[in-house]
């Protein structure tokens, strides 16, 4: 009978005649997400079939309608409506209940009202280290699935601390804070960037454990004036933050690479919380584009205040 060998479980069952993928995971006990039952109405079992596509069997109609809406390329299959006739060597690629909390999202967003005026904001910076020689040696599919992961996780802190993510460059992302109400705004950043941070660190053994690597992330933190505004052509603008803050905190950011450190606010921001952060090291330094030194700080933790 066909065989199945699973890459990630390091296990290889046999299967049954016109039994599905699928069908053949639960027989044997393997954890296979399918959300809508096996139905072809959602995509939380599929697989990447790593080796043997050719002896997979086609694409019925129902895995072909939903592969061309979700612009799945070949190796890509429903494992409720795959079945084999050979030996095939395959990867699940929905693997617990936070992937399937990701594939089941909408892919619109809340976005803040177009006001149009000036206001003092936290701007957050947060980007990947090293992500380019990490993504270069997976599959496109992988690049995606794992930035997506990374930001769903770090986005729910961002959300959890009443930010909003403004813009995604790359691996990197800019998120605002005190859009609604200024009050709180820098702690609430800080605190979204404590929590990235702990989300990073929970990510890293499910990265670890699929890519066989690992990651770290940079985040820099300013306070200061910005310009809030709907930007853009006719019919395409989004609310967007401009000013001379903006590229300070994407500066600090980039000041935490040749420090080492994964957090770095400015003094601005800590002189708004030094009285409820736990301050790290302080380090003077030059930042690239900006004239003078600028002092900047780490943070470890932040103080609970009585409620």
């Amino acid at each position: 009978m066909p065989r199945i060998f699973y890459v990630i479980q390091n296990k290889v069952i046999e299967t049954e005649p016109d039994e599905t993928i699928l069908q053949a995971s639960l027989r044997e006990a393997i954890p296979h997400a399918h959300a809508c039952g096996g139905q072809a109405r959602c995509s939380t079992c599929r697989v990447q079939i790593v080796e043997g596509l050719d002896r997979c069997a086609p694409r019925n109609d129902k895995e072909r309608e939903l592969a061309a809406r979700l612009h799945f390329s070949p190796e890509i299959r429903l494992a409720c409506q795959t079945t084999v006739n050979g030996d095939v060597t395959l990867r699940r690629l929905v693997l617990d209940a936070e992937d399937i909390k990701l594939t089941a999202q909408s892919s619109t967003a809340d976005a803040p009202a177009p006001i149009g005026e000036e206001k003092k904001l936290a701007i957050l910076f947060a980007d990947i280290r090293g992500f380019t020689p990490f993504a270069e040696r997976l599959l496109p599919y992988d690049v995606v699935h794992v930035l997506n992961r990374y930001f769903y996780e770090v986005g729910r802190a961002i959300t959890d601390h009443g930010g909003c993510i403004d813009n995604y460059m790359g691996d990197g992302l800019l998120a605002l804070f005190g859009i609604d109400d200024t009050k709180d705004a820098a702690r609430q950043a800080v605190g979204a960037a404590l929590g990235m941070i702990a989300a990073v660190e929970h990510l890293k053994p499910y990265v670890k454990m699929i890519y066989d690597r690992s990651f770290e992330i940079g985040i820099g933190i300013h306070y200061g004036e910005v310009i809030v505004g709907a930007i853009g052509a006719p019919g395409r603008k989004r609310v967007t933050v401009i000013g001379d803050a903006v590229n300070l905190a994407s500066r600090i950011e980039s000041a935490t690479k040749p420090l080492g450190v994964r957090l770095l606010i400015s003094e601005a921001t800590f002189n708004e919380l030094q009285d409820v952060i736990r301050p790290g090291n302080s380090h003077r330094v030059a930042l690239a584009g900006k004239s003078g030194e600028y002092l900047l700080y780490e943070v470890s933790g932040l103080i609970e205040t009585p409620a």
